[in-house]
């Protein structure tokens, strides 16, 4: 205790959404308390670590949908990306992706989305769990709440200010069903699992029944094969790597493959497909793990799949 009556503590503070939060969300808060003839009193609190809860950042406004909840920062003006109009457009997108979602991967999930749409990309970046560098250009980004356990559900979609407005209406619902996707598959997605399958199947769910062809969902792809630029490999998971070179290719790579298995095989085997590899465990021998389960649930290995992806790549530039 100071002279003046006031010390510091420490405290966890826990909040749980109706009807969203499996799992109590954790925030730790850093309390000073100020001791006066009526008893002790909270006189400031503010974060001690980890990304803040949204309020902190401003007058929280929320917007329900039928499958989902949007809570949004007011901006300085109580308009723009938070603007009631805007809440209500991104539940309604909310709503579709998870209609989208449970028709291609069922309903062993919570069939719900909460999404958080700070007021600018600066919040946007302030929400993310930890530093990720490059990723102030994303759209859409799913994550864990802070605090919870390290098996808990991903339960947060963060939308970007930023970026998300200027998409195209198809391309708002293509993001918010990609990042549905990584909601309801969390439970059958491993930390070995490729992220080429898992970004993969995400977007292929997000084109699915979009009615357009290869070239339009895979443009930058398509001109990158067309100058002779041919992938050799599938993509590795440091290809990813927000603000990479690249990136939107490596995407359009790993949603060209997702699509192919789901053409040739039926959509079924490829949810099948992903639920088996975040099942198994790799072993030492990575490459050697995932072939074997190509051979197993598609049966052809790693290299003859390889050949059959590069062979749609050809096809993109014909």
């Amino acid at each position: 205790m100071d002279p003046a009556g006031r010390c510091a503590a420490t405290a966890e503070l826990t909040v749980e959404v109706t009807g969203y939060d499996r799992l109590p969300v954790v925030h730790p808060r850093r309390l000073v308390l100020a001791r006066s003839a009526a008893g002790w009193r909270v006189e400031r609190e503010e974060g001690a670590g980890g990304p803040p809860p949204l309020w902190d950042l401003g007058a929280v406004r929320a917007a329900a949908g039928a499958r989902c909840l949007v809570l949004g920062v007011l901006g300085a003006d109580a308009s723009g990306a938070s603007a009631p109009a805007a809440l209500a457009g991104l539940a309604a997108v909310g709503d579709r992706a998870v209609t989208a979602v449970e028709a291609l991967w069922g309903t062993a999930w919570a069939g719900r989305l909460l999404l958080e749409l700070p007021a600018t990309g600066e919040q946007f970046t302030r929400l993310l769990a930890e530093e990720r560098s490059g990723w102030s250009g994303m759209a859409a980004v799913t994550v864990a709440a802070p605090g919870a356990p390290l098996n808990a559900p991903a339960d947060r979609v963060l939308v970007n200010p930023d970026t998300y407005p200027g998409l195209s209406d198809f391309g708002c619902q293509v993001v918010v069903t990609h990042e549905a996707v990584h909601v309801a598959t969390r439970a059958d997605t491993s930390a070995w699992t490729p992220l080429w399958l898992s970004e993969g199947v995400a977007d292929w769910t997000g084109y699915h029944d979009a009615g357009r062809p290869a070239r339009q969902l895979a443009p930058e792809l398509a001109r990158d094969v067309a100058a002779g630029r041919l992938p050799a490999t599938l993509p590795e998971d440091a290809a990813f790597t927000a603000g990479g070179e690249g990136l939107a290719q490596v995407y359009e790579q790993a949603w060209l493959a997702c699509d192919l298995i789901a053409r040739r095989y039926g959509p079924r085997r490829l949810v099948e497909l992903y639920r088996a590899v975040g099942a198994a465990g790799p072993g030492a021998d990575r490459r050697a793990w995932l072939d074997g389960l190509l051979r197993d649930r598609l049966g052809l290995g790693l290299a003859e799949f390889t050949g059959l992806w590069q062979a749609e790549l050809r096809a993109l530039a014909a």
